[in-house]
């Protein structure tokens, strides 16, 4: 492929979004908390320099962000100077007339294992404390803070509206 080539491909769907008709920012924002809290497994791709990571994760979504509970791994090398991440959830496709997917860029951070908040998402999802400090190893809460999702669902095309919508937080 030629560097025109790469362009051309890499602005297909920015180029496609200019003249989308696109559905109600209320209407597009309460489809994308459905899906969300609707699935619980995402790939977090995470990446500083030659240190690339996506990873598959379970995820809570509350609060507008999502949370993931992590025993470590290699995605830390590129959270520790990247904040900046890229998450997808989907449903398994049998086909383009099926898609059902989101994918999310946001910011991710570690949110003190001392802090409220990370206190909040124990209880949000029904784990007692006592068995997260009991374990061996520390367990690390990532927040992930969208700051836009683009949405691809084929309901949205036999609804009249283009297949792939955008909503920037």
């Amino acid at each position: 492929m030629t560097k025109t080539d790469y362009k051309a491909a890499a602005s297909f769907w920015t180029d496609k979004e200019i003249s989308a008709r696109k559905i109600d920012r209320k209407e597009l924002k309460a489809k994308i908390d459905a899906f969300l809290s609707a699935h619980t497994v995402c790939a977090l791709a995470a990446g500083s320099g030659k240190d690339i990571r996506c990873t598959p994760l379970e995820y809570s979504y509350h609060t507008n962000a999502i949370y993931i509970l992590s025993e470590g791994g290699l995605k830390f090398r590129a959270l520790e100077t990247n904040s900046s991440v890229s998450l997808a959830v989907f449903d398994i496709s049998s086909g383009f007339g099926n898609l059902n997917s989101i994918q999310i860029t946001g910011t991710a951070e570690i949110i003190d294992a001392d802090s409220a908040e990370y206190s909040a998402i124990l209880a949000y999802k029904k784990i007692p404390a006592e068995a997260i400090w009991k374990l061996s190893h520390p367990m690390y809460l990532i927040k992930v803070t969208p700051s836009r999702f683009d949405m691809l669902c084929s309901d949205f095309k036999k609804a009249g509206y283009d297949v792939r919508q955008s909503l920037t937080v």
